[in-house]
């Protein structure tokens, strides 16, 4: 495979081993492995990062391996950014995992492929491998395209990665005007963002995430989402950063074959209705109730 391989590693040996496996069988030519320090007020993390990052030095294919090791702890945020920098100083597009992201085999082909396809198309931002549309196909095509940029096993171009801005320098000025109630079809939607990227601006959530998906409401950019589910999250545990309940619904999501070769749409045009799914599925407020309610205050304006 000639397109770049990101990963993403900290403290979890057993889920990056796991991920690293998938990768061999892809045998990309170049790896880029991003790490964080430990904390050292966590008893152990030391250890456990250090046995993390020596399961990089065992890899047995024919292989440019480049690493930018953190001696200190940046936190998620900071770290992704500037392991992402880091990589887009050197290359211009890149598939991009996390130690907790298994994918499917044919998640590597996939993504090489809309990156070769769109490499120009300065309308699409990424490719991702998540699909959390829980089985319901979005058109006939191998593919749809989304407002959102998931990255549970992603991919995109130094073009796209350019646009990034870590600062949200932009959010007062975007808040105050109502931006995302022109960049998104619902109200609800909106003000769910507003919340979003209030907390992330002011620190309340250490997310780099939030941060690339204002990045991309402001550009209108694009993203590719695969019709089957391409990654399955096995990092749902009180372990984890950001994942924790083991009974969520979007853990341990079965990754399935996307058939080869690709069935491209012969259109560049966002699926809304999957949208409004998405919205209420991941980004609603937490909870069961919560999130039914939230997709029926996002679809039934559409209904009537």
């Amino acid at each position: 495979m000639d397109t770049p391989v990101v990963l993403i590693i900290f403290k979890r040996p057993d889920t990056t081993q796991r991920v690293l496996d998938a990768i061999r069988q892809a045998q990309p030519k170049q790896l880029f492995v991003i790490a964080d320090g430990p904390r050292p007020e966590r008893l152990g993390e030391d250890e456990q990062c250090a046995k993390t990052r020596s399961l990089v030095e065992h890899i047995d294919w024919d292989c440019k391996l480049y690493t930018n090791y953190s001696d200190t702890n940046l936190g998620c945020a900071t770290r992704v950014m500037s392991g992402l920098n880091w990589v887009f100083e050197q290359v211009d597009r890149a598939i991009i995992l996390e130690d907790d992201c298994l994918p499917h085999p044919t998640f590597f082909a996939f993504c090489e492929d809309i990156l070769e396809t769109y490499k120009d198309d300065s309308r699409v931002f990424s490719v991702t491998g998540q699909n959390v549309q829980f089985g319901q196909k979005r058109g006939a095509y191998s593919y749809y395209f989304s407002r959102y940029s998931h990255c549970w096993g992603w991919a995109t171009w130094k073009r796209a990665w350019d646009y990034f801005d870590f600062e949200m320098s932009l959010w007062p000025k975007v808040k105050e005007d109502g931006v995302l109630n022109w960049v998104l079809d619902s109200p609800i939607a909106a003000e769910r963002w507003v919340k979003l990227l209030d907390w992330t601006y002011s620190g309340q959530i250490d997310s780099w995430a939030y941060r690339w998906s204002l990045s991309g409401f402001l550009q209108n950019s694009l993203h590719v989402i695969p019709n089957e589910n391409l990654i399955s999250n096995i990092g749902f545990a009180q372990a984890s950063t950001n994942t924790h309940s083991r009974t969520s619904k979007l853990a341990n999501i079965p990754a399935k074959a996307l058939d080869q070769p690709l069935i491209h749409p012969p259109y560049v045009v966002r699926h809304a209705d999957a949208d409004r799914f998405t919205q209420a599925m991941v980004y609603a407020p937490k909870g069961k109730k919560a999130k039914l309610k939230a997709l029926a205050r996002q679809v039934t304006p559409f209904l009537r």
